[in-house]
């Protein structure tokens, strides 16, 4: 399955580009604000997705924070920003380059890509109220979307080593459920403080329709 999600990575990465994501980050943009919550997510997840390889773990679940990224950076600049937290867990760890595809793919590339599809379903079908963006984007949505992702990892064979099934998935609906929250909880300080990092935010939509 190495190839399958080499070729989702490609493609995501081919059609992030095609976008031109550096444009948010050009000079005398708005978008220019969003190089803080860039060089964060660089720097300090790497090591929240190292961490299990690091130490030894009886539940070896990685932390993602994918749903998060795709809220402050968008899906354009989420996409190599995520494959570079990706590269940067390989280099300080004992990851292999596999685990650390594996670690891009279901723990970076997919919830981010899942998150992307509900926030477009939120839009179409709800009203947009700060509310809604809060609790429905960066909440519920991040628990949905990374256990989806946990789910379709584990039902294409990616088990929890030495773990028994059912406890995996148990560990992984309630890992899902801390992501959103720490997503929810920063999400609001962002909104109500850092508004400008938060690229999928925007005051005349949620504040003033």
């Amino acid at each position: 399955m190495a190839w399958a999600e080499a070729l989702f990575a490609a493609a995501c990465l081919a059609a992030a580009l095609a976008l031109q994501p550096w444009r948010m980050l050009a000079a005398g943009g708005t978008g220019v604000q969003l190089l803080s919550p860039l060089l964060g997510t660089v720097v300090i997840l790497p090591w929240m997705w190292a961490l299990p390889a690091l130490h030894s773990m009886p539940l070896q679940l990685q932390w993602s924070g994918a749903c998060l990224v795709l809220l402050m950076l968008g899906w354009p600049l989420a996409v190599p920003a995520l494959l570079a937290v990706a590269g940067v867990a390989v280099a300080i760890s004992p990851l292999t380059l596999r685990e650390g595809l594996d670690l891009a793919v279901w723990n970076g590339l997919v919830p981010a890509s899942l998150a992307l599809g509900w926030g477009a379903l939120l839009r179409r079908f709800t009203r947009p109220h700060p509310f809604v963006y809060l609790l429905g984007r960066c909440f519920i949505g991040s628990v949905l979307c990374l256990f989806a992702a946990s789910l379709m990892q584990h039902l294409l064979g990616h088990v929890l080593p030495g773990v028994a099934t059912g406890l995996g998935l148990v560990g992984r609906w309630l890992m899902a459920w801390g992501d959103a929250f720490v997503t929810g909880m920063l999400g609001a300080i962002f909104v109500a403080f850092r508004p400008q990092w938060m690229a999928t935010w925007s005051d005349a939509r949620y504040l003033e329709s």
